[in-house]
């Protein structure tokens, strides 16, 4: 947005703007901001505690005191220059605003924008849907804050599989190498599936071509993990990528039922007992108040967390069934990968440096960028980060299929030849779980 294209408006932020993310003060480009005073009142009651809204309202502060050192009172009626430095180039920065108000929550900030209409175009800019319908019914224009978002459609989602078209036909260029004409965006480790011949892996693109390999089949065969065979294409794609220890971080999306957790867990405990790759496997989930509740339970960091972890234990339950042996047989197994599995709690992955692990992440659609980029980087040498999730299912507040934190790693990793994804399409637990998905 600039000058040229657009009228210079006002945008009154709304709390949860700047508890979802503390910089939105400065992506407005051009246009000037309005803080009423209820919003300073919100933040500074939601400042306390370790949650990633308290320590966003503690940045937000340190922003807006940085800004007002050395301010008089006919400063603030001018409106204070925003950091130019957040401005794009050739842009000017806007100025900022408080508006005065009494009371505090949504009918004070909403009484606050409404008066700033009186003189000037307002936007009111909020992460709460009930208060932009407030705002709108109230004759205000609303918006979301969508600067943070990844992509305009979640359906835009890189898929990490692709069709080729009937034109397309990979040439063998030597043992177990094809060659494949990149028509449309190829990325490294990205599933090709072309009308005829094997289905392959793309490895390297360059000069509009692709080098690519075959995948090895654990569909049917001897060719199994942890004795578990895939159902689909797509599971064959996501143990070719769980499998290679030159995949250092795979994301799995789907629905409930298509695998996502048994062939995460399947594949690591096949790569630390059979293949002693990794020392043991870590498993954690997003707990949606993270930072709060999992201290409000008893017990170690691992029976806190065993509440949110039934799907995992479901999983490793299944894996742990020997085929022989009977009870005693079962109880000997599912006590042996224990000894190799720790459930930990991303509340306490700040700091640490985990090597030679295997671990997974569930729920993790239910992340922010900024947490995600936390435990990604807690991984040391030789560990392998498994992220798995459901951009349909958010509960996280303020977050959407758009601004998820595994959204953004889906996006920013795609091109990395060390990581890799896999969308699964076709849920596999039963024949009654497919008809309910169908038809309910």
């Amino acid at each position: 947005m600039n000058k040229a294209t657009a009228e210079l408006r006002l945008f009154v932020l709304d709390t949860s703007v700047l508890l979802h993310d503390p910089t939105a003060l400065f992506r407005f480009q051009e246009h000037d901001i309005c803080l009423p005073v209820p919003v300073l009142l919100e933040l500074d009651r939601c400042k306390r505690g370790t949650s990633e809204e308290a320590q966003n309202a503690r940045q937000t502060s340190r922003f807006l005191d940085g800004m007002l050192a050395d301010v008089r009172p006919p400063d603030l009626e001018a409106g204070l220059p925003i950091a130019p430095a957040a401005a794009p180039s050739g842009s000017e920065a806007g100025r900022l605003f408080f508006a005065p108000g009494g009371g505090s929550g949504d009918d004070a900030i909403l009484e606050a924008a409404l008066e700033q209409q009186r003189t000037r175009p307002v936007t009111l800019v909020s992460k709460d849907i009930n208060l932009r319908i407030r705002a709108t019914v109230a004759g205000l224009h609303a918006e979301d804050f969508e600067s943070d978002r990844v992509l305009d459609d979640v359906d835009l989602l890189y898929s990490g599989v692709a069709e080729l078209p009937p034109d397309v036909a990979p040439e063998p260029v030597e043992s177990r190498r094809f060659r494949v004409a990149a028509r449309t965006a190829l990325y490294p480790n990205e599933a090709v599936f072309p009308a005829e011949g094997p289905e392959l892996r793309i490895r390297d693109v360059e000069n509009g071509h692709a080098t690519a390999t075959p995948l090895e089949n654990y569909r049917d065969g001897y060719a199994t993990v942890w004795g578990m065979h895939a159902r689909n294409r797509e599971q064959n794609f996501a143990l070719n990528l769980l499998m290679d220890p030159g995949v250092d971080f795979v994301t799995l999306l789907g629905a409930a039922g298509t695998g996502k957790t048994l062939l995460a867990l399947a594949a690591g405990l096949a790569q630390c007992f059979d293949d002693s790759r990794y020392r043991e496997i870590i498993m954690t989930r997003a707990t949606v108040s993270i930072g709060v509740d999992i201290g409000h339970l008893p017990g170690t960091e691992e029976e806190k967390m065993t509440p949110w972890m039934g799907a995992l234990m479901d999983n490793l339950e299944v894996l742990g069934t020997p085929a022989e042996g009977g009870r005693w047989g079962q109880a000997a197994t599912e006590e042996l990968l224990r000894s190799r599995v720790r459930i930990r709690s991303l509340n306490f992955m700040r700091g640490r440096t985990f090597l030679d692990r295997y671990i997974i992440l569930d729920e993790a659609q239910n992340l922010t960028p900024k947490q995600m980029k936390t435990l990604i980087t807690r991984a040391g040498p030789g560990t392998k980060i498994v992220c798995l999730g459901n951009i349909a299912q958010i509960d996280t507040p303020y977050l959407t299929g758009t601004t998820s934190g595994l959204t953004y790693v889906v996006d920013r990793f795609r091109a990395w030849p060390h990581g890799g994804h896999v969308t699964l399409q076709r849920g596999e637990r039963s024949r009654l779980a497919d008809f309910a998905s169908e038809s309910l």
